[in-house]
């Protein structure tokens, strides 16, 4: 009992301690995770601020665009008011001066302005980035006439796509002739909105380019529409993106991003890949290093298994072996006695005894060498052994049978005899040589079942486990093989099964053998 309990003490300790490791790791695992997340996030929160900085740069550059359209449309005011003044100048009389209407007239060199009249006919144009010599080279075959009307046709079309952009102004130059002013965005403003789209595609191509930093979505959140995304995936439906959103919001908070002419859109992020490859990388780990530790376990259990095997085989064989010499002796002494006419009763007596010395030496030698099944009656073998017992144990104890006839099953008569006896001998034990003990056969398809039943103390839930255990003994001078040597007599020799039925503290113990039939 002191070896199985140490050995069960250290088992517990080993454990309780490789917990206690594996939780220490885990947990500075998850300390070293926890830092690198937080160390990610921050770079995505400077990131995001990063495209903070550039949205604040493109509503900056929108707010100067603004500022320098509204000079111009003010600079278009006076110059038609400069215009209107110099369109006076021949329903006037007197000599008025108009050196200053002209002057401001003069000063407009960057507005773009085609006049039409209001017959649709191009009357003038000022400030245009290309003349009549273009349509030269492209129709050098054309007339004068025909180049002109070309590149009037040309004025009306702009002129059209100028309205929508910009307001046009329209004058009474004579009496029923009107004259109207369209003016387009000049050049500088042309060149800030260029540059406010460059702005603008940098910060998408920031977005897309952002495989290595984290994934993102930037979403507009009244239509729910993903406007860019870094996310490759060749599921395109919006369910797809929409599980994706929420997964990346239980995650980070989103950031709200005000671009583009004050609208709020909302920028979501998600861990990297390899931040959640980190996270699941401890247990990962521990699950090798338990596969491997099992697979080690297996393997030195199975030659541990092996060489306790071989350690039973050899002591059985030796066992045999010195029980063989003293019982030739002990026979020739009783032959010798019954010779010199010693009582018989004496003589039947020992050779009762002899011949049970003989049966053990029998049972050691077969476990040593390996046991031959014959078909059989079990239940005279188990009648046997019941009838050899009950005059060798206390007349206190109750000893009953109850079997069928003619059970035929593969057995070892020898061996069987030894299980039925040593399990008789611990129920009586426990039972401390008083009260009841009954043995029973029962029959189901392809097993018979030997209930052998006592009315001692019971054996406690937590022993249940390891009775059969090699060392386990409630005894204090017990060696703990007797249960053992049932158990691999009945599952290794006989390929049965035994083990406790039902126990109850202070009411008894019922332990159950099954060996296949025949």
């Amino acid at each position: 009992m002191n070896l199985y309990s140490n050995k069960q003490k250290w088992k517990i300790a080993l454990l309780i301690f490789a917990l206690l490791l594996v939780g220490a790791s885990l947990f500075v695992s998850n300390q070293i995770v926890s830092k690198v997340g937080a160390r990610e996030k921050e770079r995505a929160t400077q990131w995001a601020d990063a495209i903070k900085k550039k949205v604040e740069l493109v509503q900056l550059t929108n707010n100067t665009f603004s500022k320098l359209r509204d000079n111009e449309r003010r600079k278009m005011e006076l110059w038609i008011e400069a215009t209107k003044e110099i369109s006076k100048a021949t329903n006037l009389s007197g000599n008025q001066n108009y050196d200053f209407p002209l002057s401001i007239i003069q000063e407009n060199t960057d507005i773009p302005v085609i006049v039409v009249d209001n017959e649709r006919m191009i009357s003038g144009s000022r400030n245009l980035d290309f003349d009549t010599s273009i349509f030269r080279q492209q129709h050098p075959d054309y007339t004068k006439q025909q180049i002109s009307e070309l590149f009037d046709d040309s004025l009306l079309a702009l002129s059209d796509a100028w309205r929508q952009k910009n307001p046009s102004f329209t004058i009474e130059v004579f009496e029923g002739l009107f004259m109207t002013y369209i003016y387009n965005d000049s050049k500088e403003i042309e060149r800030l909105e260029s540059d406010r789209d460059s702005l603008i595609e940098s910060f998408n191509e920031d977005l897309i380019k952002n495989n290595e930093l984290v994934p993102v979505m930037l979403v507009n959140p009244k239509t729910g529409k993903v406007l860019k995304t870094n996310i490759e995936s060749k599921d395109k439906e919006s369910d797809f993106f929409n599980k994706r959103m929420a997964e990346m919001k239980a995650v980070n908070k989103p950031i709200t991003l005000d671009f583009q002419g004050g609208e709020k859109n909302l920028l979501y992020y998600d861990n990297s890949p390899e931040l959640k490859q980190l996270q699941y990388f401890p247990y990962i780990q521990f699950i090798l290093i338990g596969l491997f530790a099992l697979i080690g376990y297996i393997i030195f259990s199975t030659f541990r298994k092996a060489e306790q095997n071989q350690v039973w085989a050899g002591m059985a064989k030796e066992t045999a072996h010195q029980l063989g010499t003293p019982l030739s002796s002990l026979m020739a002494w009783v032959q010798l006695l019954e010779a010199q006419g010693i009582d018989p009763m004496a003589t039947s007596e020992m050779q009762k005894d002899i011949n049970r010395l003989e049966k053990v030496t029998d049972r050691f030698s077969k476990i040593g060498s390996g046991a031959s099944l014959k078909s059989g009656d079990i239940s005279t073998t188990v009648r046997n052994v019941v009838e050899y017992l009950k005059p060798r144990i206390s007349n206190k104890v109750e000893f009953t049978l109850d079997a069928p006839e003619n059970v035929m099953a593969n057995h070892n008569e020898s061996l069987i005899e030894w299980v039925i006896e040593n399990i008789c001998k611990n129920a009586v034990d426990a039972m401390e040589a008083q009260g009841t003990l009954h043995v029973s056969m029962t029959t189901v398809p392809e097993w018979v079942h030997i209930d052998i039943t006592d009315s001692g103390k019971g054996i406690p839930p937590h022993q249940l486990k390891t009775i059969f255990q090699p060392g386990f003994s409630t005894k204090k001078r017990g060696w703990g093989l007797g249960l053992s040597l049932v158990r691999r007599i009945v599952n290794d020799y006989h390929k049965g099964k035994v083990h406790v039925l039902s126990s109850q503290i202070d009411v008894g113990t019922t332990f159950r053998i099954s060996i296949p039939l025949s």
